[in-house]
């Protein structure tokens, strides 16, 4: 059984030289057979930007545990955390302050109908092109670059593998 109550406070948070370390992920399925891809997005708790699912790095868990679990919390969507994406510097909107950020693409094995932040936050599935768009953050966006040309070379390597075979 999963708990229904997000982790609050900040004093589990991981520092590195003065920077919160966040962690985020792209939820993503594939909606048919033909392979089309669609992400997650969330809205931010105040409802006026859209995102993907982030928070901070706790010390009592790996880097992958935090993704799972801010995926879990926010987006309320369980699944496969694969490799990372990249690591980002950006400046926190509320403070004068930067965090460094790590991306990671989940595949969504199950999407839930209650989840911690179900009151606070919507959530969207839709196409990169759309989430592009939408996404408040320019570090999400290189992530959601990064993921979008990992699956387009792994998909070109997968075909190429089977041509010649």
């Amino acid at each position: 059984m999963m708990c229904l109550v997000s982790r609050t406070g900040r004093e589990l948070q991981r520092y590195d030289m003065g920077r919160r370390l966040v962690v985020g992920c792209i939820p993503y399925r594939y909606k048919n057979e033909n392979g089309e891809v669609e992400v997650l997005v969330i809205s931010s708790q105040k409802g006026h930007a859209m995102m993907f699912p982030k928070g901070g790095w706790e010390l009592d868990e790996s880097v992958e545990q935090a993704a799972s679990r801010e995926c879990y919390e926010e987006a309320g969507v369980v699944g496969r955390v694969e490799c990372e994406l990249g690591k980002w510097s950006f400046k926190s909107k509320r403070q004068a302050i930067y965090h460094e950020g790590y991306m990671f693409p989940m595949l969504v094995a199950e999407q839930l109908d209650l989840w911690p932040e179900k009151n606070l936050r919507q959530r969207v599935w839709m196409k990169v092109e759309e989430a592009r768009e939408v996404c408040q953050s320019w570090w999400m966006k290189e992530a959601l670059d990064v993921f979008i040309e990992r699956l387009s070379s792994t998909t070109t390597f997968i075909k190429q593998d089977f041509l010649n075979n």
